[in-house]
């Protein structure tokens, strides 16, 4: 019974240094691309309430989240997530949605707009 309780801890260890991990390395890449300042903050607000909840993004904030960069998408996504304020929401569920997002803005920057 004492070996389950190391091989426990161990296992719980293990996961909490690679979530540690996990942030630290999300954190040099927000820093590394300057992804903290991309984005006006009505836009951000509008990216994140298609996210993470139930909402649109407008085409001018689609021009601001592709201009922000998927890399800083994908890792600001992943940090949120990280976060324990999210811990109930499926993460599967968020990225699927984050993919969706961006997909649906990439077209819309990349769609020739009509004439007038």
């Amino acid at each position: 019974m004492a070996s389950l309780n190391v091989y426990s801890a161990l296992v719980v260890l293990f996961f909490t240094r690679a979530a540690a991990m996990a942030t630290k390395e999300n954190d040099q890449i927000i820093k590394d691309n300057n992804c903290e300042n991309k984005m006006g903050l009505p836009c951000v607000l509008e990216a994140f309430t298609s996210i993470f909840k139930t909402g649109t993004i407008s085409s001018k904030c689609c021009g601001e989240l592709v201009g922000f960069g998927k890399v800083c998408h994908t890792t600001l996504v992943k940090r949120t997530l990280e976060n324990p304020l999210f811990k109930d929401l499926s993460p599967a569920r968020i990225i699927v949605k984050s993919i969706q997002t961006w997909n649906i803005c990439l077209a819309l920057i990349d769609s020739p707009s009509p004439s007038a």
